[in-house]
């Protein structure tokens, strides 16, 4: 699903070469950095990294990481997502499940004003609260949100920043991919929606990753209006790859307006109690 020579590609094509000193002008035409160059700067020989981009030479040293992330730009994003990419495979129990523990469900329950989720390395949402389930329309465990985001366009005008959304996750899936690299959950997901989305291709092949811990989430709900809200997310201690996301909206805001009135619109006796689902691929 990634590896470290596609990465490499793809971070040196969008290296300015004139930040790193190096003369320009119309006769080049290579975007971003050539080998050469990046052997150069970093220390390296030139047949060593011709090697790395090959994949015929996949454990360099940790100073040969670090001259190649201050080259090329990498953020600490980049930075862990590279190291990831030149361990060795090791034995792996079964990617993390989609069980969740009935204490974790207790918490659901005590965010009855935000609408909560648990979701998983895939973006499968293994439970969720009420309001998370009036917020999407539908029963939300057992949805996968790069699915429903990439796939179901009758469903895309619910996000009102559609395109970020899209580089989130597509950032989101490249991390997870270099932490779960023998997960056939997650390959076939990615096949999935690359056989499926024209731009889920086009992202997934610039290779960029992302690790969103908050900030904000819009929506145009179709009953309520938009609502304009701040994403937390919170890694779960001992449940790897599981996340704990919660939407919550500013005090005496539009949005905090938006959601009681959702929350009172599925008041009609409808079971409040967090719902999940065990049955996803492990």
């Amino acid at each position: 699903m990634d590896d470290l020579a596609g990465f490499l590609r793809t971070r040196r094509s969008r290296v300015d070469p004139a930040a790193v000193g190096i003369p320009v002008d119309n006769r080049r035409r290579v975007q971003g950095l050539r080998r050469e160059e990046v052997a150069h700067l970093s220390g390296v020989s030139v047949d060593y990294y011709v090697r790395l981009e090959q994949g015929r030479a996949t454990q360099p040293s940790e100073q040969v990481l670090d001259a190649l992330a201050r080259v090329l730009g990498l953020d600490e994003v980049e930075r862990g997502h590279l190291h990831r990419l030149t361990r060795q495979p090791r034995p792996r129990a079964k990617a993390p499940g989609g069980r969740v523990r009935p204490e974790l469900l207790r918490v659901l329950d005590l965010v009855p004003h935000a609408p909560a989720l648990i979701v998983n390395h895939r973006l499968d949402v293994l439970a969720a609260n009420r309001l998370a389930g009036l917020l999407y329309g539908r029963p939300v465990p057992g949805l996968n949100t790069a699915r429903h985001l990439f796939l179901d366009e009758a469903e895309r005008g619910l996000y009102a920043d559609w395109e970020t959304c899209t580089l989130d996750v597509v950032g989101h899936l490249r991390l997870a991919a270099g932490t779960h690299p023998e997960d056939p959950g997650l390959a076939s997901l990615v096949g999935e929606l690359a056989m499926g989305s024209e731009r889920f291709r086009r992202l997934w092949a610039r290779a960029d990753v992302r690790a969103r811990t908050h900030g904000r989430k819009a929506y145009r709900h179709p009953l309520v209006g938009p609502l304009e809200l701040h994403q937390e997310n919170f890694a779960l201690p001992d449940e790897s790859g599981m996340e704990l996301l919660v939407l919550s909206a500013p005090a005496d805001s539009p949005a905090e307006d938006g959601l009681r009135l959702l929350a009172s619109l599925g008041a009609d006796g409808a079971d409040t109690r967090p719902t999940t689902n065990a049955r996803l691929p492990e």
